[in-house]
């Protein structure tokens, strides 16, 4: 078991609040525009989870994810960023345009994003898949407060941290059963489309 990771995936801060509490075990990919290549990859499985708020949009949300969205200008980055949560990515599914519309209403219930969303992000270079990203999700034993580094700006998904941060007593945020149990429901619903 690792005790510290640099490595860390870029991603909305009300969806790491959602998989912090335990409301979602899905994230929904396709890359940023700095991806290597232009396409979206899972460069690490065990990943510190790093918060954005420069392209959260609340119009993109489920209402009850919406008002919890504070905008930022463009280019806005905090001089300290918290880092609370790490997780294992365990599946890495794709989800084709011929799938859309079934899915985009099966799935509606595991993830915090509202129809809009998820069109736009099929729309969105429509010959890639979209992938989606199953994460079992531990909090940190403590909050870290690190200084932004401009290596952590851009639209890419994954970064490496300047320093490392510890791994250990991390506590799971849903039981081994609980997210098995979702896991295989998603699995299900994904087979039979």
């Amino acid at each position: 078991m690792e005790t510290q990771t640099y490595h860390a995936l870029k991603e909305w801060n009300i969806a790491i609040q959602a998989l912090q509490q335990g409301e979602t075990i899905m994230l929904l990919r396709k890359g940023g525009i700095r991806e290597q290549g232009g396409k979206f990859k899972v460069d690490q499985e065990k990943i510190l989870l790093y918060p954005t708020f420069e392209h959260q949009q609340s119009s993109l949300l489920k209402p009850e994810y919406a008002n919890l969205v504070q905008p930022v200008p463009s280019g806005w980055h905090s001089e300290t960023v918290k880092i609370s949560s790490f997780a294992e990515i365990t599946d890495i599914l794709s989800w084709n345009n011929s799938q859309q519309e079934s899915l985009i209403h099966s799935l509606k219930n595991f993830h915090i994003w509202n129809e809009i969303f998820v069109r736009d992000r099929l729309q969105f270079k429509p010959q890639q898949p979209l992938y989606i990203l199953l994460l079992r999700t531990y909090k940190l034993s403590q909050v870290y407060n690190i200084p932004y580094h401009p290596s952590y700006g851009g639209c890419r998904s994954w970064i490496k941290l300047q320093e490392p941060i510890s791994l250990e007593n991390r506590i799971p945020v849903l039981t081994q059963e609980d997210y098995d149990q979702q896991v295989s429901t998603i699995a299900q619903i994904l087979q039979s489309s």
